[in-house]
């Protein structure tokens, strides 16, 4: 669930028992889904809290219109971009809001008619964060889906009241912003997925397709927590690998950071979770083929759009489950008592054709165990 690019949406919504009263759902994305997707973003989406000002039904009120900026850039915004009010575009359309807005129809709440969402989106510059959850903390929403830790820190710092739901790749406990996932406290909850629990698989999961690695670059993007390269350095160290680690701002440090892990004589890339780079995986993927690179990442999105591989948790089961979320805090629940949800689903995807025109063959009991092969 695409940061940073990390991508906004909110929305107003009726409650669909009780039509005497409108709701928002308000969601912040982060790039890394970018399809929500530029991500996707990445990956958040945050549900705007509910609306208390207005009394008119689903019949008599017709819904607010959905708009959002543009997520199908994978480059960053020009510096004259406006960061105001963003424009209709595709962004409905991206995976991750598909699944969010299937959860909420099996729930009863239909966009357009019970729930009008709005879609806001950073395209890929973090420091727009900020300004997208002040802007829905003014719209007066009832719920704030955001996905990856900027775009949390952002909505935490704009509100402490309105309830936010939290779609994230790493422990929310070790970086603060809840006190426990049984009862996480104030007024955040969400999904989580503890990196540094799969980060090992992941790693594995490389050396079986690429025969003979000795030394794996580490990508990560510096808005990252320093923990996440930390684990993945460990996890190499335990199955007998050299690494690289490399850190990356902005969309001009990507070349550098190739030409880098080559030189070094890196036989494989591993790209850690990061809601910017989920944004620009397009540009990641592109350089992976130039420079040789056998790559792997944690989610489906970017070996749909020609990765060679991904193991990590479905990004449509954890905001398609997102949605339970705003519907119990819509419903009235207290956000601090709904425990965090941990992924029920982890996938392994592996891209063929990728493999060929690297000349890797991929092992058949590796293919077997895949979930999906493209």
């Amino acid at each position: 669930m695409p940061v940073p690019s990390a991508q906004q949406k909110t929305a107003r919504s009726q409650g669909p028992k009780d039509t005497s009263t409108n709701d928002s759902f308000g969601s912040l994305v982060d790039s890394n889904t970018q399809a929500i997707s530029n991500n996707a973003a990445s990956q958040a989406q945050d549900s705007a809290p509910r609306r208390t000002d207005s009394a008119s039904s689903a019949s008599d009120k017709s819904p607010r219109d959905t708009a959002s900026t543009d997520p199908s850039s994978q480059s960053k915004a020009s510096d004259d971009t406006d960061n105001s009010a963003p424009a209709r575009s595709e962004a409905t359309a991206v995976p991750q809001v598909e699944a969010l807005r299937r959860g909420l129809r099996d729930l009863g709440w239909i966009e357009g008619r019970t729930v009008v969402i709005e879609y806001r989106w950073a395209e890929g510059r973090t420091d727009r964060l900020p300004e997208l959850a002040a802007d829905l903390v003014r719209a007066k929403v009832d719920v704030i889906l955001v996905s990856g830790p900027p775009a949390i820190i952002a909505a935490q710092q704009a509100t402490r009241t309105i309830p936010i739901v939290f779609v994230v790749l790493i422990d929310p406990v070790a970086l603060g912003f809840v006190h426990s996932l049984a009862r996480p406290g104030g007024n955040m909850t969400g999904l989580a997925s503890q990196f540094e629990e799969i980060i090992t698989k992941q790693l594995q999961l490389l050396t079986e397709a690429v025969p003979n690695v000795a030394r794996v670059a580490i990508l990560q993007h510096t808005s990252a927590a320093t923990s996440i390269m930390t684990s993945a350095q460990a996890a190499a160290k335990t199955l007998g690998l050299e690494v690289l680690a490399l850190r990356v701002t902005r969309e001009t440090d990507f070349e550098s950071a190739f030409k880098s892990a080559k030189s070094a004589g890196s036989n494989a890339l591993l790209v850690l979770p990061s809601p910017y780079l989920g944004a620009q995986r397009v540009r990641l993927i592109e350089l992976a083929a130039r420079y040789r690179l056998p790559a792997s990442y944690e989610l489906r999105l970017y070996v749909d759009d020609g990765g060679l591989m991904s193991y990590g948790p479905s990004a449509a089961d954890l905001y398609g489950r997102s949605a339970t979320y705003v519907d119990r805090i819509l419903k009235g629940a207290n956000p601090g008592e709904l425990a965090i949800e941990r992924p029920a689903r982890f996938e392994l995807v592996i891209n063929q054709k990728t493999a060929r025109a690297l000349g890797l063959v991929i092992p058949k009991a590796l293919l077997n165990r895949a979930d999906a092969v493209i």
